[in-house]
């Protein structure tokens, strides 16, 4: 059964046109082979006898060209690569309480594996992890694991967004206009560290160029991710890349005749190719296809997982092996962007080398001295870091909003 939100893939969709779609679709659809059994506001598939059976659980609707998106891109090619596999999934599911019933009646179910795909559902995941030690569990974008049934899967997306700064800021510095805009999801140590990256990498390119900054405090809004576009566009920016979960950004880019970047599926270039200059994506079948055959035979434990770009998880449009680069992207930035990224596919250029002093923060202060490296715990805020990702890198024009 697909979900009718696919044939209106966000691509390619105006504000108005999303609206209707979410409208008509509801957003609460699963995939099984039998209708799935309604509990409070979800649908919640059944497994498949005699199949390995997978369960994802998403914060989005599948149809948002981008996060979902490319997660069901991945439980796609899982299934296709692999028959005997049945794979369902539960869509547009909040964060909370919501999250924590729709694992649990996933887990009552009967399901052999259950993939959560959104930050804010980790102590949900945890929860219900150790209710049923017999069931895995794999938390997306988290940093909890418990043994021995529960844990977590990420990757070095902040060498992506590295390359996409250098793209931008060599079209900024093309353009004349040294002004870039981020918009950010949420103030956590993920999205910090992307945006960050993402400035970092636009400096090689672009010395002079800033980063305005918009929190949306949203993954998934179209509305507010347009909104935030036009409103650096309407003051001057010159690129907006998204670290949201919807190309509207690329949509408004083309409108204004601007230019963006855009995040998670790599197919977002889809909305506007003549004014999306890259997009920095996740290739989900590749993790799932191993995950899937290290349960099977045996040899999985619970890990914190962290895909490097040699392992085909990340990728970057329009710089894969035979691809041609976007119109838009300056052709003296091409070699450099291939070369360093080469060097990450090699080992010769990490994320702890983007991360590399002497850095100072958006106030002046050096954060990281020359010589000095961050660790894996201060990129990703965790417990025994010494600088925890708390902070936005020089040239960056915004701030960390308080906690509430």
């Amino acid at each position: 059964m697909s979900s009718p939100l696919r044939r209106c893939s966000l691509r390619t969709l105006t504000l108005a046109a999303l609206a209707a779609c979410l409208a008509v679709t509801g957003c609460r659809r699963s995939t099984t082979s039998s209708e799935p059994q309604k509990e409070g506001k979800y649908g919640i598939p059944v497994v498949q006898q005699g199949k390995f059976n997978m369960a994802l659980v998403y914060v989005g609707p599948v149809g948002d060209g981008g996060w979902t998106y490319a997660h069901d891109q991945g439980r796609r090619a899982l299934e296709k690569a692999m028959p005997d596999v049945h794979t369902a999934y539960v869509e547009s599911v909040a964060e909370g309480a919501d999250a924590e019933q729709v694992i649990r009646a996933l887990a009552r179910k009967g399901f052999d594996l259950i993939v959560t795909t959104s930050f804010g559902f980790m102590d949900a995941t945890e929860a219900v992890a150790k209710e049923f030690p017999k069931i895995r569990f794999v938390h997306v974008s988290g940093h909890k694991t418990a043994a021995p049934n529960f844990g977590n899967a990420f990757g070095a997306m902040e060498d992506m967004k590295y390359l996409s700064g250098m793209i931008a800021g060599a079209r900024a510095k093309a353009d004349g206009v040294p002004r870039l805009g981020y918009i950010a999801p949420f103030p956590i140590p993920e999205v910090i560290r992307l945006g960050n990256a993402l400035m970092i990498g636009a400096r090689q390119t672009c010395p002079e160029c800033t980063l305005e900054i918009r929190w949306m405090n949203s993954w998934f809004d179209p509305g507010k991710e347009q909104e935030a576009a036009e409103s650096m566009f309407n003051a001057g920016v010159d690129v907006v890349t998204t670290g949201a979960d919807t190309t509207g950004p690329i949509v408004v880019a083309g409108q204004k005749k601007k230019w963006a970047i855009g995040y998670d599926s790599n197919n977002a270039c889809d909305a506007d190719k003549a004014r999306c200059l890259t997009t920095p994506y996740w290739n989900w079948g590749v993790y799932y296809q191993g995950l899937v055959k290290e349960i099977r035979g045996g040899s999985w434990k619970p890990s914190s997982y962290y895909g490097e770009p040699d392992t085909g998880i990340l990728g970057l449009y329009g710089f894969e092996d035979g691809a041609t680069p976007a119109p838009g992207v300056p052709e003296s930035v091409v070699p450099l962007v291939r070369e360093k990224l080469a060097q990450m596919k090699a080992g010769k250029f990490t994320r702890f080398d983007v991360f590399a002093g002497p850095i100072e923060d958006n106030k002046g202060k050096e954060v990281v001295p020359a010589g000095k490296k961050l660790t894996q715990q201060d990129l990703e805020g965790l417990p025994g870091c010494t600088v925890c990702m708390s902070w936005l890198a020089k040239g960056i024009v915004g701030e960390i909003p308080a906690k509430k």
